[in-house]
């Protein structure tokens, strides 16, 4: 790591360790901010986008029908970033095809990755109901992160015990692009975050989550998973601050699309100390996920309204109208998958799922190995859409 990089910066210092490399040390929190008229109009975008957001959630009798498939879809994209191959089609499809062989024969493979991500991110929020966001919540949402997938021998749960670095494949700590601070210091700093996190008064919520998810970056606690993690304290965050009520935001999208200037932003703090372009970068995330998020629901709300319609003027069986319930948390769906779900026979499950391929809900995916497998393609357009 290039020491001269982060000379004038004031988001920390870059040191010269008793161990001969560079490391660098974030200051403690709260950083001074500069709040132009530019922050001031994108905080006020985002917090309004936020808010009907958060009421769209509020007005649904069901909200997993929007909840479900939008963790998975924060899921995706947020490991799409780290270089998991894996869509939600691939999500959606394991989950209703799976059995006992397949679970073993994934075990290993990136869906399994994907799927701790999701199953993550509503521990996280199960926590919150019991405390608040705090390091042991941090350190609990990243064993579920990294449980049997790879990275599951890198202390899971654990905050690091050596150092870790950041730059390209087989680079060594001599070389890296940034180089975390060192463990002591590492503890250090993740106290004075702790005390960050409880701190409500100080700044504007959507300043201090991008600060937070900056500072969960630069001191980058974990062996591995730190960037899946700095994520899913956003929504965290979120969601205890009462922003959304429910998980409805998959910000990694626009991450994701951005990634390039998501990781230079993020460089620029730690290297120049750039936090306005940071902050201003975050908050058009917020608002331009927002808004997504709501035009997509009203989308899939509208889907949904006009299918049950169909079912209706077709006089189906309470099971096909459950079974559709179904599908809006998942796209795909087996015989034996609809039988689980239902509660009922296979003969039963089965008249269902025919039901809905009639009305053009279902169509039919070949998969020799597995039998039939069933998909909802119009809903799925709607959740893979970009």
């Amino acid at each position: 790591m290039d020491i001269n990089r982060f000379r004038d910066s004031t988001a920390g210092k870059a040191i010269r360790t008793e161990h001969g490399y560079n490391a660098f040390v974030p200051n403690p929190l709260p950083p001074a901010i500069n709040y132009d008229k530019e922050v001031v109009g994108l905080l006020s975008e985002a917090d309004i986008a936020l808010g009907n957001l958060s009421g769209i959630g509020v007005l649904l009798p069901n909200p997993d029908l929007l909840i479900t498939p939008y963790v998975k879809r924060e899921a995706v994209l947020s490991s799409s970033i780290e270089g998991t191959q894996a869509s939600l089609s691939d999500l959606f499809y394991f989950e209703a095809a799976n059995k006992d062989e397949r679970k073993k024969e994934a075990k290993e493979t990136d869906v399994v990755e994907v799927l701790n991500y999701a199953k993550a991110m509503n521990y996280g929020l199960k926590k919150l109901k019991e405390l608040p966001l705090c390091l042991r919540i941090v350190r609990e949402i990243h064993k579920e992160l990294m449980r049997g997938v790879r990275g599951q021998h890198l202390t899971p749960g654990e905050f690091r015990r050596s150092q870790n670095w950041i730059g390209p494949a087989g680079c060594t700590l001599n070389n890296a692009t940034f180089v975390p601070p060192p463990v002591h210091e590492m503890h250090q700093s993740l106290d004075n975050f702790e005390k960050f996190l409880h701190d409500k008064e100080s700044f504007p919520g959507l300043v201090q989550c991008a600060v937070i998810h900056y500072q969960f970056e630069a001191i980058h606690p974990f062996l591995d998973g730190n960037g899946r993690v700095g994520r899913l304290l956003v929504t965290l965050f979120l969601c205890e601050r009462e922003y959304l009520v429910y998980p409805l935001l998959y910000l990694s999208a626009f991450f994701e699309k951005y990634r390039n200037e998501y990781y230079e932003r993020l460089q620029a703090v730690s290297e120049k100390g750039e936090w306005q372009a940071w902050i201003k970068f975050f908050l058009r995330a917020v608002a331009h996920q927002a808004k997504d998020a709501i035009d997509n629901s009203k989308i899939i709300l509208s889907l949904l309204d006009r299918y049950r319609k169909t079912l209706r003027d077709k006089k189906s069986s309470m099971y096909a109208v459950s079974l559709l319930e179904e599908i809006f948390l998942n796209p795909f769906v087996t015989i034996p998958y609809a039988a689980r779900k239902l509660k009922t026979s296979y003969p039963t499950a089965k008249a269902a799922v025919d039901k809905l391929k009639a009305c053009g809900i279902l169509s039919e995916v070949s998969d020799k190995r597995w039998g039939k497998v069933y998909r909802a393609q119009e809903l799925l357009s709607i959740l893979e859409r970009k």
